[in-house]
């Protein structure tokens, strides 16, 4: 997958892997890389919360619970995760955004929040 090399995050400078433990992205590839089949956009590399993933959990997305079946461990505070562009908006809407690392945040999450949207929640000095 060609674009995959180019993907840039939300300052334009290549994307960084956001995890590998749990292995995250729409391709589990570590990276919050996108496509045109990643309908979703999961391009915001989050940092989970008690109160994103109950409020994720509220609307129908329980990222807690392990799922084997799908690969997936299941998700505790503190874990890094690709989270889709549209549910990170809608839980700043709700006060329960969970923070971001903008170097593993691709670009494509500006179509749903605007930098300094994700610069107020991001973590540590990636500002």
């Amino acid at each position: 997958m060609s674009d995959m090399v180019t993907s840039r995050n939300v300052f334009g400078e290549p994307l960084l892997p956001c995890s590998m433990q749990p292995m995250t992205g729409f391709f589990r590839d570590g990276c919050c890389n996108t496509s045109e089949e990643d309908a979703g956009s999961h391009t915001v590399c989050a940092v989970m919360t008690e109160k994103f993933l109950a409020f994720s959990a509220s609307r129908g997305n329980d990222l807690s619970t392990a799922r084997p079946e799908f690969g997936f461990p299941g998700l505790r505070p503190g874990d890094h995760w690709c989270l889709c562009a549209p549910r990170w908006r809608e839980a700043l809407q709700a006060d329960c955004a969970p923070r971001v690392v903008l170097s593993a945040t691709h670009e494509r999450a500006l179509e749903y929040a605007s930098l300094d949207q994700l610069r107020a929640h991001a973590v540590g000095a990636d500002h």
